[in-house]
């Protein structure tokens, strides 16, 4: 606690002397942008919000190469990070973005002010996320979006589930005139010095955007916009050459995967009159991306035939990913309450193929390409929302807000072709498709929970200069029972220039359906016995043999504070936090049991317990990692008055961020007869250090009659990759590195504009993985780096506006 205190009062002290030079000065008036994220009542500017919220709209998400929304939030907030992580099977598709350092799965994200639904996959391997399963942000193309909220906060209280690093607020474009298209076209230009291949200077990455949008009026007070965007990526890949078959070259392909993707969207709304308005939302995206599993070696005698590929082989993974969403809301005044009404459903399910590969188990006539199996997932949402200010004798009104929201899930996986997974008569060679092995039978689910939620919010300014809130919300799950939120907020106004805001908030996260019952596992075979190794659902017979339980909700207490300071063109907003989070739920340390292992050893009592269920190695998700974060958010933006030369705006944010395991569970005695950690060093390491301690952000925009320009750095902390060795021999650190791009801007008549850029303009790569731990050269780089390994990439974007 007094750690706490001496943060927040560190964070109050630097707001108050970076703005002492304006202790004079006037505050000026100031258009700002207005959020609804984080608060029941009415919209209120970022800068007289209650919890600190970003606000990035269109212009920031499109004024870059990158036409992907998960990449382009990374650039434009620095508490969000979005690595590029790669050689991990379907998170390379469908990659997790994090806030404040906490898992992908416990920011909650909003479209149109309702639930958006989560992807189908699950994280498992090893890179940042892992356990987790997470809204895929590059679902909803950025031409389609008119701004975003970003609310750095807890907010259970208000939302429920998975609000505890904060909530991204996605809001759709509206319009009923107009309309706009842009063609981007861009490569990674790049080059490096590979420890065998040398000098390499390559050119891929080809990335293709076209999208378009219209507005349309609905009679004479209605609209409907439609946006559409078409991507064509191709793959990149920074391997280097094997040194174990030099004449080969560069046998593995490392980088992002190729993508093939259409998505469209729409929003609409109309009033009907009596003060009540019709509002519909919606879209869908078909992405088909293909990515490369690790090289089989052409001596490899496990899993190569050589007389089917003499030179080895890297099988691909394809997936297919549908994903849908549609939503209607009703809004309007009942019995003097502002009242919403709203439904949405989402939808998103993944097939996979594994492709150039082979089941070495059923010989040189196996297939090259299997059918792997399929993953399921929808959401249905309803809401009902009423708030109403009402006259109490205080400074301002007093507004109350209440609601209930319930919800339908539904999860399912659906097996492979039998030649994806079978033993075939070659019992010593690999079973299963080499890459990425397909669903089994008995990995088949279909499941379902329900759940409903109600709360209780009360908002008001008790003093002119005193604004309090708080908020109660209970909820109940079919699958583990109820939950309690709260959240008390406070902004208390020192002058009309400098302000305080604080929030203690206790927060949950329940377990996804994905994380209580996914399964995968491979077949292994001894002495002719069929044992299954792989995922086992926590409810499992195999995993309760290893003292597992029913997954519970993750509990969380959120407590920040901050300063807002304005004066002129100039705001500033610091705001330090604290995150404590007990029974996060993890994917355990696969324990794995030996036949010939000697009696009472550990190895010996998991081959005992787990063979009578007819497995040899498991792994599954368990509660009990506890963690404290603690760190500051920066955001201070400056608009210099028109000038001679032009209009220009900055802006220097930044994020410090310091995450701590504090507990891990282990096997009980019961279990083992030498207890181990079921979240060894690694998996901490992952926590602690697989995103930047700190990550700062400079940008300037500049604009004068047709000509206009933007400059960004940022600079990312060090980054850990943890190896799989306890004395750290194998730890990777991708270095503290900046990265800048630039874009340059012209707009000719008739609404058409080029625009010229680079994102990561000097080139810049972490770290290279030291020669002695990338004995293949196949990944001199690591996946955690926070901003990629392609580096740079040249663009330039055509557009139109009508």
């Amino acid at each position: 606690m007094h750690s706490r205190v001496l943060l927040f009062a560190a964070a109050s002290a630097a707001t108050l002397m970076s703005t002492a030079a304006f202790a004079q000065a006037a505050p000026a008036a100031q258009v700002e942008e207005l959020v609804v994220t984080g608060s029941r009542a009415q919209p209120r500017s970022r800068l007289e919000s209650l919890a600190p919220v970003d606000v990035v709209n269109a212009q920031a998400l499109q004024q870059q190469g990158t036409t992907e929304l998960g990449a382009a939030l990374a650039i434009a907030v620095p508490s969000i990070d979005f690595p590029r992580p790669s050689n991990t099977d379907g998170t390379d598709a469908v990659r997790p973005a994090t806030l404040r350092g906490q898992g992908p799965d416990q920011t909650l994200v909003l479209l149109n002010g309702s639930r958006a639904h989560t992807s189908a996959l699950v994280n498992l391997n090893g890179s940042v996320g892992r356990g987790s399963a997470a809204v895929d942000l590059n679902t909803i193309p950025t031409v389609a979006i008119d701004h975003i909220e970003v609310l750095r906060d807890g907010a259970s209280a208000l939302y429920g589930s998975d609000a505890i690093a904060g909530v991204i607020s996605i809001q759709l474009r509206q319009a009923d005139h107009g309309g706009g298209a842009s063609a981007t076209y861009g490569q990674y230009e790049t080059g490096f010095n590979g420890y065998v291949g040398g000098k390499r200077d390559l050119h891929d990455g080809a990335t293709k955007t076209i999208d378009a949008w219209q507005g349309f009026q609905i009679g004479t007070d209605g609209f409907l916009t439609i946006s559409g965007e078409y991507l064509d990526r191709g793959h990149t890949n920074r391997s280097d050459v094997d040194p174990r078959f030099p004449a080969l070259g560069v046998t593995s392909r490392f980088g992002d995967g190729d993508v093939h993707q259409e998505t469209v969207y729409f929003n609409g709304g109309k009033p009907l009159g009596g003060g009540w308005e019709a509002y519909a939302w919606g879209g869908g995206q078909k992405r088909h991306t293909e990515t490369a599993a690790t090289f089989r070696a052409p001596n490899d005698a496990t899993k190569n035939i050589a007389s089917v590929y003499p030179n080895g082989f890297i099988p691909h993974i394809s997936s297919h990913s549908d994903d849908y969403t549609l939503g209607s809301a009703l809004k309007g005044d009942l019995a003097g309450w502002r009242s919403a009404f709203s439904v949405d459903y989402g939808w998103n399910r993944i097939r996979y193929n594994t492709l150039n590969t082979l089941n070495a188990s059923l010989g040189p006539t196996s297939a090259h390409d299997f059918y792997a199996g399929k993953m399921i997932y929808g959401q249905l949402v309803g809401n009902a929302d009423f708030n109403r200010d009402f006259d109490v004798g205080m400074a301002g009104p007093l507004n109350v807000a209440f609601g209930a929201e319930a919800r339908q899930e539904r999860y399912a996986i659906g097996a492979g072709e039998p030649g994806s997974y079978i033993r075939g008569p070659f019992t010593t060679l690999g079973v299963g498709a080499q890459g990425f092995p397909g669903f089994q039978p008995q990995n088949a689910v279909s499941v379902s929970r329900r759940n409903v939620g109600a709360y209780l919010a009360v908002e008001g300014k008790v003093l002119d200069q005193l604004t309090l809130s708080g908020a109660v919300r209970e909820e109940h799950y079919s699958d583990f029972g109820d939950n309690t939120s709260g959240k008390v907020s406070f902004r208390y106004e020192l002058t009309p220039f400098l302000a305080f805001r604080g929030s203690a908030e206790s927060g949950f996260r329940a377990p996804s359906l994905q994380q209580e019952f996914f399964t995968s596992t491979a077949s292994l075979f001894v002495n002719t016995v069929q044992f299954d190794t792989g995922t086992f659902p926590a409810t499992s017979a195999t995993a309760r043999a290893l003292g597992s339980q029913a997954l519970k909700p993750e509990k969380s207490k959120n407590y920040s504070l901050g300063t807002v300071f304005r004066a002129g063109g100039l705001a500033v907003t610091i705001d330090a936090y604290e995150i404590d989070v007990t029974d996060r739920i993890v994917l355990s340390e696969t324990l794995t049991g030996s036949a010939t292992a000697a009696p009472g050893t550990n190895a010996r009592a998991l081959f005992d317990l787990l063979s009578p269920f007819g497995a040899t190695a498991a792994r599954f998700f368990i509660n009990g990692v506890d963690t404290k974060t603690r760190g500051v958010d920066v955001v201070a933006t400056y608009r210099l008055d028109p000038q001679p030369w032009g209009d220009l705006s900055l802006t220097a944010s930044g994020n410090a961020n310091d995450f701590q395991v504090t507990k891990t569970p282990a096997t009980k005695p019961s279990v083992l007869p030498t207890p181990v950690s079921l979240f060894a060093r690694q998996a901490v390491y992952r926590f602690e250090r697989g995103t930047p301690k700190y990550k700062v952000g400079l940008e300037g925009d500049w604009s004068f009659e047709n000509w206009g320009a933007t400059a960004r750095a940022t600079f990312y902390g060090d980054v850990l990759a943890p190896g799989t060795t306890d004395n750290g021999l194998n730890d990777v650190h991708t270095g503290a590195q900046t990265v800048v791009g630039l874009e340059g801007r012209y707009k000719f008549s008739h609404g058409i504009g080029l625009a010229i850029g680079a994102d990561n303009l000097f080139d810049v790569y972490p770290k290279q993985i030291p020669v002695n731990l990338d004995t293949t050269g196949a990944a001199p780089w690591s996946s955690f780096s926070p901003f990629g390994f392609n580096g740079r990439f040249l663009y330039a974007r055509l557009s139109a506006t009508w």
